[in-house]
């Protein structure tokens, strides 16, 4: 079978409550990393037993069990908070061989008597660190090598007995004490971004900790079919059916292990699909032998309202009715609007259907990555809300803990799924389908009712003037040069010295907000625009990219703005909620791109492609205060294996450069289309959405 071997299971009930097959096996202790689950897939991949373990797991209990060896994953907390989560110390001294990722080298560091601060500086993105490669963890590999950084507290003083085996720049990221098995580093060495983290995870587990790689298991599959037969028994289930990959091997999963009569599949057409999306998923479904209930709950969906508490500060127990769907701009209040909307159509359906509901089950997608982006406690128990999926709002959560829903690959990742829905006899076609959110175009509407300003906005705005000013700016010193100067290597001040003396850019802030995820916490930021005298320079612009959030904290993401140079940002925002006519320009941008992207061949080398609409009209004169009124485009290429990570999709390198300017120009012919942008950002900082 395609899929890496080995499954991992979080204990949920005491770990002392007697002992566990683990002789040989690493534990994860959960700091509450957005990449936790990663760092148990990638251990599995190498046929090492794994198991989660809550990070407040006692040192005897490690002991006991017969881990061979730690790994503490990174965490949103600082160790040096005070509410900063509880460890046992004693994991560090039981002879273990620990690897500390992030936040656990800074536990590390600490327990040992070395200090960490918070810096000035963060480091989000992709940067290359110079490493000891004669340290064992490191052994292999080039002295210089390409890392995932996502922090902005850093080690200061380094603790005792530890030396430093890795660099970026001056600020430390990797230390270790060889004779005591203890490693740690700041960046993440389980992520497809960290070009050589495998082999790092490797000498750790192999050469290190002394695994055997010997761990197998029985087949996922048949695993899956016997949790949905012991669960369901006689019952029904109701899936709710997208058409994308997820929801349809959930389907076929379900065909396999019932009878056809105890299967529902309903696709809702929440009035957000993309163009023709309803009734080509019904068509591919159906020669599938899938039979599918379509509903038509677009009404239902644009007058949708949930409970949500009466405020962000209030811990009271009291809840307030969310506005309509078509009048929230907030995006977490609208994800939570439609997923409820979701459960509420299905029980409707379920209530025309004749059946009870406590007989009922509600089968899902989900996956182990929506989970963890939610901060359910199935996938983390420590783990930031960077954005609440669809598929796992509060009421979804309540079903739950009553044991009425059925998610079996909840412990999956995307290219997971393909596989096993390879091994299940899925199409091509639907098999390596791009992915499309459950709430579909709504979260690829910002909308806003009121320009996003706040008081850094001018200050932000003047490091950006320096920073793609560089080298003339570098002759009339400034308070804020010695601020940019702080954040980056000589390296790459020489780089951005060469950019900027051989381009004509201007970078500004657009006032609206979007999602990201900065050092394991959601952030809620700005985003920058970059323009351009001439042709897009699109290696430069990529630097750039990377380089802005790491000085302006307040910046999660960073677009190219086609078309001739901005003059004049726009500074207010035209008004914009999920009405049938910003819906319909959206659609027809999203279909005229994805025709290009298929047309050109380009699709298989994208993982995703998303097509967002934004309130923002550009080149209007502001003396003659003509209102904003039209709304641009942003082309968001995505390129990653594990959902978790990823990056952009370089035109010239990874697309053709002329596929892009093809969907500008069609984008642009659209009525009420101001400009159109190309995102640039990897993520982190940015998700792959918007909102």
């Amino acid at each position: 079978m395609a899929l890496s071997n080995g499954d991992t299971k979080e204990i949920t009930g005491d770990p002392r409550d007697g002992p566990r097959h683990t002789e040989g096996a690493v534990v994860i202790l959960d700091a509450g990393a957005q990449y936790g689950k990663v760092i148990d897939r990638r251990v599995r991949e190498l046929f090492v037993q794994s198991e989660i373990l809550p990070l407040d797991t006692p040192a005897f209990a490690i002991r006991e069990q017969g881990f061979r060896a730690i790994i503490i994953s990174g965490g949103p907390n600082s160790v040096y908070a005070e509410d900063a989560p509880w460890f046992d110390p004693a994991i560090f001294t039981i002879g273990k061989p620990v690897l500390g990722i992030c936040y656990g080298m800074q536990m590390m560091n600490k327990v040992f008597g070395g200090t960490v601060h918070r810096k000035n500086v963060r480091e989000d993105g992709v940067f290359s660190i110079s490493v000891d490669n004669s340290c064992s963890l490191f052994r292999g590999l080039q002295k210089e090598e390409l890392v995932l950084l996502t922090h902005g507290d850093s080690v200061d003083k380094v603790a005792d007995g530890f030396k430093v085996v890795a660099q970026s720049g001056n600020i430390v990221a990797g230390i270790a004490n060889e004779q005591k098995k203890l490693f740690g580093v700041q960046f993440h060495p389980e992520v497809d971004l960290t070009e050589r983290g495998r082999e790092m995870l490797k000498n750790f587990l192999f050469e290190i900790a002394g695994c055997s790689g010997n761990f197998t298991v029985q087949n996922r599959e048949e695993a899956c079919i016997q949790e949905i037969k012991e669960k369901v028994n006689n019952s029904k289930v109701l899936v709710l059916l997208s058409g994308g990959v997820d929801s349809t091997v959930c389907t076929a999963l379900l065909n396999k292990a019932l009878n056809q009569d105890q299967v529902i599949a309903v696709h809702i057409d929440n009035g957000f699909m993309r163009k023709r999306e309803s009734k080509s998923v019904e068509e591919a479904l159906k020669k599938l032998g899938i039979n599918v209930k379509v509903v038509n709950a677009a009404h239902t969906f644009y007058n949708g309202t949930t409970t949500l508490p009466i405020s962000d500060e209030d811990r009271t127990p009291r809840k307030r009715i969310s506005k309509t769907l078509n009048m929230t701009t907030n995006p977490e209040e609208k994800r939570k609007i439609i997923g409820d909307t979701f459960v509420k159509v299905a029980n409707e359906v379920i209530g025309e259907m004749n059946l009870k509901p406590e007989e009922v089950y509600l089968a899902q997608g989900t996956l182990r990555p929506d989970l963890i982006e939610s901060a359910s406690t199935i996938a983390s128990s420590k783990a930031e809300v960077i954005k609440t999926h669809h598929n796992d709002t509060e009421l979804i959560r309540r079903l739950r803990d009553e044991g009425k829903v059925i998610e079996p690959l909840k412990d999956f990742h995307k290219d997971e799924v393909r596989a096993l829905g390879r091994e299940l006899g899925l199409p091509e076609d639907i098999v390596s389908r791009h992915p499309f959110p459950g709430p579909g175009l709504a979260i690829r509407v910002i909308c806003a009712d009121e320009p996003y300003v706040c008081k850094d906005f001018a200050e932000t705005n003047n490091i950006l003037k320096i920073v793609v000013d560089f080298s003339a700016s570098v002759k009339k010193p400034h308070t804020l040069l010695q601020r940019v100067k702080s954040c980056i290597s000589d390296e790459e001040q020489e780089t951005l010295m060469q950019i900027t003396s051989q381009h004509s850019l201007n970078a500004f802030l657009l006032p609206i907000k979007t999602v990201g995820v900065q050092g394991d916490c959601r952030s809620y930021s700005y985003v920058c625009g970059i323009s351009s005298k001439d042709s897009p320079h699109w290696e430069s612009l990529m630097f750039l990219s990377r380089l802005i959030p790491r000085m302006c904290h307040s910046i999660n993401r960073v677009v190219y703005v086609f078309g001739p140079q901005v003059k004049e940002p726009p500074t207010d925002i035209t008004p914009t909620f999920l009405t049938t006519g910003v819906l319909g320009t959206l659609r027809q941008a999203d279909f005229v791109a994805h025709v290009i992207l298929r047309e050109s061949g380009c699709a298989g080398k994208i993982s995703q492609m998303p097509v967002i609409l934004t309130p923002l009209h550009f080149d209007r004169d502001p003396l003659q205060k003509q209102p904003s009124c039209r709304r641009s485009v942003v082309i968001r290429t995505f390129i990653t294996s594990d959902f978790m990570t990823g990056i952009p999709a370089t035109p010239n390198n990874q697309i053709a450069e002329e596929v892009v300017l093809k969907m500008v120009n069609e984008i642009k012919k659209i009525p009420g289309i101001s400009r159109v942008m190309y995102d640039l950002t990897s993520k982190p900082p940015g998700t792959t959405e918007w909102e």
